[in-house]
Order: C-alpha cells, then structure tokens, then sequence
C-alpha cells in the first residue's frame, strides 16, 4: 500500500511472419537481460551528499528551487571535483518526490555514484519554488531551459558544463520543451512516457474528457503545492510567500480550468491552450539523441511513439522502448530490462556515458536498436527500425451481418452481410476492465493485481455489442495505429463509441489490446493530418475544435472513424479478432454537462455495401 500511494503521488504527474525477434545478443532469456558486450561500469563514490533548496532564479525575478546531489566520498563530504549534471524538473513537490525510490525514474544514487550531479528542481508554482503553476505555459517552458543554462553555468563550482536530462511522465514532458530551445549545454535527454499531443493522448480521447485522471493529476499538483514547502524550514518567509503563491495557482488556473472543462467551455475544445502545452508541436526543434520509453498500457500510449517517429524522420539519434506497462510501471522502469538491453539505471548510464560525457560507444547501435517493442499475445520482445515497418500493409476486416448484447456478428475480409447492431447507453461500460486501470494511471492494478476483469474483458464485452472473425488459419502480427469507421446513426445525434480491439482465445477469455474512442458530433476528419497505409485510413486525425462540431440528423448515417491508439499484438492461429462498442468507458471518460442528455441516447452501427463499416489494421508481413 505504501509503495501505491508513493506512486500515485509520484507519477500521476502487425499477417504471415512477424518482424524478427531480437538477435541473440539482446535476447530474452529467463528474464535476464542479455546486453551483448556491453558491461555497466561500477560505481566511483561510495556515497552521496543532498543539498537542499538551491535557490536558482529566473529571468523575470522568480526563485525556483532544487535539490543537488553529490557524489561523497566514504566519509559522507561532497567529493572534490566537477560533474556532468542530470537536471530534473519536477510539479510533484521534489521533497515529496525523494522519499518514493524508483517510483520517479531511476534512483538518481546509480549515477551520482558513477561520477554524475543529480538537480531535482521543483517547476514554478510547485513546491519549495515560487510562482504560479499553469502545466507547461510558454513561461514554464522557458524556465525548463534556464534551469539547464544555470546547471551548465561555470558559476557552479560542481558542474563541468555538460547536461543531460531524465524522468518519467511530467518530467520527460518538459524535457522535450527545454530541448526545444536548445540551452547551452544541453547534451542529451531519456524521457519516460512523455505526452505528445496532449489533447488527444489524455484530456479528451475522442472527444469527451477525462475525468479519471486529469481530475486526479491536477489534484495531486495542487495537493503536493499546498503542503507547506521545505524551504520555509530555513526561511519561513519564502515558504509562506511560495505557499500563497500555489493557493493564488489553484484559484486562478486550476479550478476555473477543471470547470470550464466539464461545463462544455474552451476547455473541452482543442485549441491554442492545448497547442501550447503538447511537445509534438515543437519535437521539430529537438535535436539531441533521445532515449524514449513507452507503455502499451500507458496514458501516452499513442503521444509518445509519434515524438519517436519524428525524431527518426529527421536523424536525431533515438532510441524507444515499449512495454506491457502502465503509467506507474513505466514510469518505475519495472520490467524494463526484460528488453533485454539493461534495467532503466544501467540504460541511463549508457546513454549519458556516450552523449553527455562523451565516451564512445561502439556498440550501442548495435546492440540496441531504434525501436525495441513488447508483442502482446506471444510475448516476444521484436526489433524495428521504424514503428510501421516498411513490410507492414493495411488490411481491413467488414463488419458483417447484425450484433446484439451475447450476439456476436461477424468480422471479414470476404463477403459481408447486410446488418446493424444497436449500442446502448450503459454508465459503466469500462468499469472494470485494462482500459479503467490504464485510464487511473494504473493506480487500481497496483492495489488489487488479482482482479480478473484487468485480464479478461468478456464480461465487460457484454454491455455494448462485438464483431469478429472466425478462428485464424494463421497468426496475424499488428504493429502500429488502428481505424475502425463504422457507419453510425443516433437517436440524439450525439453520443460517444469506445471501441476496444481484442484476441478471443479458444476458452473464451477476451484480451483487450488497444482502445479508442470518438464522439460522433466531432467526427469531422482532417485527411491532410490523417495517416493512410497502402492508400487506407489506419490512424484518422479530427480537429476536436467547437466550430467542427456538427450532432447528426435526424435518421442520417455518418462514417465515424475512430482512432484506435497504436499496439503490437499476435493473434495466434485459433484466436480470434474482435472489435467491441460501447457507449461509454468508465471511469475515463464522461460527456460534459450539456453534452450529457445526447450521450445517453441509443447509437445504431450500420454495415452493408452503402454502408461499409470496417476495422483497418496494419499486418506485419
């Protein structure tokens, strides 16, 4: 229970052969990881030493602070020396932070002990520091790079000048936006599940937002703010002046922003709020080697492959690593030496050694390739140079003939037949299931890991209607974004489907493998943003803008493309492919208020040669 509740405070900040495995060098085996010829070198200090509240003052006057830690000799005194410096920034209270272990990312000892500076700074308006938190304003931005300027600063008697940066979630976010301005010594960056478009990643998938973790996240910035800063210990009046600074935060940026969001304001809109706060809109401007890490069960399960994509395109040495993991899991860096590469700390290690402090690395290119991704099903770990392989094809599966709750229809490359399937409004559809776990930062798995329904999703299945094909011939592999458009009409002219694309084993249990989700009244389709495969639709992008809201007529059929988030999955000969549509996926999603009556209306899918209805997927091979 501890260990959940540290998390929680912590981090709640694909169709004949597959794609080859990893090359026996880096493969799996047992659950060791095997790192070809690479050997982690030991530590050089027997110890530590913190300093605590470091006053670091911004361009406009505002003093942010961070906690410095120092290699130490077996005495405990600061070793004599200077040190390349890993900055981090945090809005989870750095004091807070200290006491949850790995839960933050590595433990920031491994490398301090290896000859490393460790800065854990506490982002404006958020614990020791000064000012007022608005996540990732222009203004945060720019301190996240002059926070790293300061680090590289000779004026500090234990900097030699080269900075890297690291941390998960929150922290791997403002990574990319202090790279993006191109600091002074700034040399490279390892940011766990970072955000990429953060309007589509998690405040509004599809459309309607999230109230199972944005609600929860903005609690836990503003309850970590609250609690009286470490500083006022050494000077009461900073404290107190940075305490009624984070309570000034709260009433004019997070209260009116939850509000607004859930009475149907600008909020609940993408637009230039949002535009301003996702990476993906300045990753063009990134250009140190970049370390990513990634969940296929993470809130930023589609954001961070996109930022990895765009760094490939462009040359900047990358490298991503995806796993079966959530937000709490990837952000721990649990399981992430079962890629075989090394445990996060050794991975880190790696990476600084060549591109921070400049030692070559002659088989790093070798022995870890760019992408390193986790096939739900059989459970390999594969290599790919790419997230779509050049030998990957879209194929597109109709729905066939009608569906109703415990009657499946069918899911074909062939022949399809005519039919529809109606799809109820039923409040809690997601209850129970990998996407509510996945959807709560992976906060419930963590405090009741034995509950069947994060598994098995049949019972869930139940509360809307599934479509899917006969047992396989052979195994079909899924790498990549998804698109199912499905014709679709409303009683209301509004409403929501959440779609999760599943494996049906032979007895019956129903793995979830990705989801996704789309109000219909926002399902106007940006084609020039919307990625095809062989001239198909697999990943649709809509504007999500108050002006391209558009409810449906009375008896109109519309094509609703829904974006599936990206996985990569084996559905083994015997298996069956399944795509299930619900009404709602509780807790993670709700309509806002005025939106509520339209969604508690009853959808109808529509399949036929007028009304093709199909599930596009990207097959390996």
């Amino acid at each position: 229970m501890r260990r959940s509740l540290l998390a929680l405070l912590v981090a709640v900040g694909v169709l004949v052969a597959p794609s080859p495995a990893l090359s026996p060098a880096s493969a799996v085996a047992g659950g060791t990881a095997a790192r070809g010829g690479w050997t982690p070198r030991p530590a050089d200090y027997p110890g530590t030493v913190t300093r605590t509240d470091l006053p670091i003052r911004m361009s406009d006057g505002t003093v942010l602070r961070g906690d410095l830690v120092l290699p130490a000799d077996a005495d405990g005194q600061a070793a004599k020396g200077r040190f390349p410096v890993i900055v981090t920034i945090t809005a989870y209270n750095k004091s807070v932070q200290a006491n949850a272990g790995g839960l933050a990312g590595a433990p920031p000892a491994y490398l301090v002990q290896r000859g490393y500076a460790q800065l854990t700074v506490d982002a404006r308006g958020t614990g020791s520091s000064e000012g007022t938190w608005t996540a990732f304003g222009k203004r945060e931005d720019k301190d996240s790079a002059e926070v790293v300027e300061w680090a590289h600063s000779r004026k500090r008697p234990w900097s030699d000048g080269r900075v890297g940066m690291a941390g998960p979630s929150y922290m791997g976010i403002n990574q990319i936006f202090a790279a993006a301005q191109h600091p002074a010594g700034l040399k490279a960056i390892f940011p766990q599940v970072p955000a990429g478009d953060v309007y589509r990643d998690v405040v509004a998938s599809g459309g309607q937002v999230d109230v199972g973790f944005i609600p929860l996240w903005m609690g836990l910035v503003t309850t970590t703010g609250v609690i009286p800063p470490a500083v006022a210990q050494s000077d009461p009046q900073s404290g107190f002046g940075a305490l009624v600074d984070h309570l000034f935060g709260v009433a004019t940026f997070t209260a009116p922003l939850l509000l607004d969001a859930v009475t149907g304001g600008d909020a609940a809109y993408d637009g230039p709020f949002y535009r301003e706060r996702s990476p993906i809109e300045v990753i063009d401007q990134v250009r140190v080697p970049t370390f990513l890490v990634s969940g296929e069960y993470d809130l930023f399960q589609r954001g961070t492959p996109l930022l990895f994509e765009d760094l490939r395109s462009r040359g900047v040495p990358t490298r991503m690593i995806t796993g079966p993991w959530n937000h709490l899991q990837a952000s721990a860096g649990d399981g992430v030496a079962d890629a075989g590469h090394g445990s996060l700390a050794e991975l880190q290690l790696r990476w600084f050694d060549h591109y921070v402090r400049g030692v070559a690395d002659r088989r790093l290119d070798r022995d870890i390739p760019p992408l390193t991704y986790y096939e739900q099903g059989s459970g390999d770990w594969r290599a790919s140079h790419d997230l779509i392989r050049p030998d990957t094809h879209a194929v597109s599966f109709r729905l066939s003939g009608s569906a109703s709750n415990g009657t499946p229809g069918g899911l074909t490359t062939g022949a399809a037949e005519d039919g529809t399937a109606d799809v109820y409004p039923v409040p809690v559809s997601g209850l129970c299931t990998r996407s509510a776990d996945q959807w709560t930062a992976g906060l419930p798995s963590s405090v009741l890991a034995d509950l069947p329904c994060f598994g098995d999703n049949a019972a869930n299945d139940q509360t809307g209607v599934v479509f899917e094909t006969d047992p396989l011939d052979a195994p079909l592999h899924l790498q990549g974004p998804i698109n199912a458009r499905l014709y679709t009409s409303s009683v209301g002219g509004d409403g929501m489907l959440s779609v999760s694309v599943s494996d049906v084993a032979p007895d019956g249990t129903v793995s979830r493998l990705t989801g996704g989700w789309q109000v219909l009244s926002l399902r106007q389709l940006d084609r020039s943003r919307s990625r095809y495969l062989d001239g198909r639709l697999i990943q649709p992008y809509h504007p999500f803008t108050k002006a391209s809201k558009k409810p449906l007529g009375s008896g109109e059929v519309a094509p609703v493309d829904v974006e599936v988030f990206p996985t990569a999955a084996e559905i083994a000969p015997g298996h069956r492919l399944r795509i299930a549509v619900q009404g709602f996926d509780v807790p993670h999603l709700a309509p806002t208020l005025p939106d509520l009556p339209g969604a508690l209306t009853v959808m109808t899918i529509h399949s036929s040669s007028t009304y093709p209805s199909v599930l596009t997927v990207p097959a390996v091979g």
